[in-house]
């Protein structure tokens, strides 16, 4: 058996990364494609590689050339690679493909070496490696039959997205066998080439064959291995995750992204906190029949948005802001605070993040799990010569929660002291203490030095709209936040969400009603595992303490590597202690932490 590598192509997608060099010469940490590929197939001892070479051959070849590479090589030029595709580089390589059995390769591709061997161990002599469509593949998909016969290839322009869930994505590695070239794959080759021209894809050939019932050519289902291609300078950024050298590297590469897992499709993300049980289908199915007037119209300005956020909350429009996600909201009102402001420690790290450290005080509760009340943070802070305090409700990551009641005594107690206080209660409508917000307009008119502050993406589980909002009595202050704000910081997915999120109230509460059931069952669970002590939380996280012998950092990176679960360890919020926070996703999710967990800890 041989190989034949398609590698005449320009890569112009990866800009300054392909000016000067040939695309399968760019690297994924420290080691270029073609090297990597290279090497993997060198160790599979077959006769020869065949290469065709294009955009930079002389310097790919020269390239190659250091490598010390064991199985004999043959390069055959493109001379006219910027005016052809990749038909034709594979039409030059026909001769070799009819002398045997064949691995044909694309050199943009990065994979595990366990994606070779499918396709080497499996005795079907011709086969096309595919995986099961996922967002972020693009290019050739086909359509499979139960024995894995291939029932049509789907080229880009003819895709369907309503038709995904039957889609496979073509791995762009072949293993074509002597016979197949010689009676299907080569004079099929010449003939649409002939028929077409050579600005074709070698794809659009086999979807002929496909046609034909004798064909010979089947399908081979990939079953989690990893490959990636790579296109553009993302598709690089997110293969070097994907490839990491070493676990620590893939795990300081995951965390470093903050957000984007939907790239990582086989990822269970207990990280980043979000309603797992709301928007229900229904609202779902509302945004998608509004899509394409949402895609190509204007969101509102600030004043309307403002106006569906006083709505939605029952507040008057001028004490109400919209933001970008709470994020913008937190990085706008930080603005407004002056003198010393006082924060609770370990607590959401946007607050602290952005103010100075010079005047910032830290309260650090001596108890256990860093808990604390209303009452502590008052003789806290009673002589502390604090301009503002801001206060998250639960407190994240601990789920620490002070009831209502308390929060009021807290709230007047910082007004007799002339101390203006951030009420954060993002987390708040997971708790089960009924109607415990303080976005009313009688407590915000009472109390002008209280802001408000909720993350709309963490409560209603759609982060990717960014939503939050900042309700206080203070109206000069929201007033110039809205003019610090850009006129239209929220986009027409969001505004539309908030036009019709009033109607789905009753679905929001029984959701709430589910995801406290599930916290519940979790924490439950979670205490059965070996080396775990759960803390109660009324948040839709729950925070834990591993055995002093468990290593936050190694389980995280266990977990990560061997299941595909990212978690978060604690260790520098809670100064080196053995602390996670686990967010509470849907029972079947939870499920398979849990017996990751025990896996490793039972």
């Amino acid at each position: 058996m041989q190989a034949v590598i398609l590698a005449a192509g320009m890569g112009k997608r990866l800009k300054d990364l392909t000016q000067n060099n040939t695309k399968c010469m760019v690297k994924v940490n420290g080691v270029s494609l073609i090297d990597r590929m290279l090497h993997q197939i060198d160790k599979r001892q077959l006769s020869r590689i065949v290469i065709v070479i294009g955009y930079e051959g002389k310097k790919l070849v020269d390239y190659i050339g250091t490598l010390d590479i064991k199985t004999p090589i043959v390069f055959i030029d493109n001379p006219i690679y910027d005016k052809t595709n990749n038909i034709y580089s594979l039409s030059l390589a026909k001769d070799w493909l009819v002398k045997e059995d064949t691995l044909l390769f694309e050199s943009d591709l990065i994979f595990e070496d366990s994606v070779l061997d499918e396709l080497l161990n499996d005795s079907r002599d011709t086969l096309a490696l595919v995986d099961k469509y996922e967002s972020w593949m693009d290019g050739t998909c086909v359509k499979l039959l139960d024995d894995d016969t291939i029932d049509d290839f789907v080229p880009g322009k003819k895709f369907k997205f309503k038709e995904i869930k039957d889609y496979y994505k073509t791995v762009n590695i072949y293993k074509f066998s002597k016979h197949f070239s010689e009676t299907h794959y080569v004079p099929f080759l010449d003939a649409y080439q002939a028929a077409l021209g050579q600005n074709e894809y070698y794809e659009q050939v086999l979807r002929v064959i496909t046609t034909i019932d004798s064909s010979g050519i089947k399908a081979k289902r990939l079953t989690g291995q990893k490959w990636y291609e790579i296109d553009d300078i993302q598709d690089l950024d997110i293969a070097e995750s994907i490839f990491a050298p070493n676990e620590d590297e893939k795990v300081k590469l995951m965390q470093g992204r903050y957000g984007g897992y939907w790239r990582y499709p086989k990822l269970l993300d207990f990280c980043y906190l979000v309603n797992p049980y709301f928007p229900p289908e229904k609202m779902r199915d509302e945004l998608r029949a509004n899509f394409d007037t949402l895609l190509t119209e204007y969101p509102s300005g600030m004043r309307v948005n403002s106006l569906l956020a006083a709505k939605n909350f029952s507040v008057h429009q001028e004490n109400i802001l919209v933001g970008n996600g709470a994020a913008e909201l937190i990085k706008s009102l930080m603005n407004y605070m002056d003198g010393k402001v006082g924060f609770i420690r370990p607590t959401f790290d946007e607050y602290p993040n952005r103010y100075d450290r010079e005047m910032s005080v830290d309260f650090v509760p001596e108890t256990k799990d860093y808990l604390y009340t209303a009452d502590d943070i008052m003789n806290f802070f009673g002589d502390k010569d604090i301009n503002s305090l801001i206060v998250v409700n639960p407190d994240n990551p601990t789920g620490n929660y002070i009831k209502k009641a308390d929060l009021l005594r807290l709230i007047d107690w910082s007004s007799k002291k002339g101390i203006k206080i951030v009420i954060d209660e993002s987390f708040v409508d997971f708790a089960d203490e009924p109607d415990n917000t303080l976005i009313d307009k009688e407590i915000l008119s009472s109390n002008p030095h209280l802001y408000v502050m909720k993350s709309i993406s963490k409560s209603y589980g759609v982060p990717g709209l960014r939503l939050g909002v900042l309700a206080s009595g203070d109206e000069e202050t929201i007033a110039l936040m809205k003019k610090d704000v850009a006129i239209w910081n929220i986009n027409s997915f969001g505004e539309f969400y908030m036009q019709i999120e009033e109607k789905y109230k009753k679905d929001y509460e029984e959701a709430l009603v589910k995801i406290r059931a599930e916290r519940a069952r979790f924490q439950e669970e979670l205490a059965k595992v070996n080396g775990i002590r759960v803390i109660p939380s009324q948040a839709n996280y729950v925070m834990v303490e591993l055995d002093s012998k468990i290593s936050p950092k190694e389980l995280l990176k266990t977990l990560l590597v061997k299941y595909n679960l990212l978690i978060k360890e604690l260790t520098t919020k809670t100064n080196g202690n053995n602390y996670l926070r686990l967010a509470v996703r849907n029972t079947e999710d939870n499920d398979k932490l849990i017996e990751a967990l025990k896996k490793e800890l039972d």
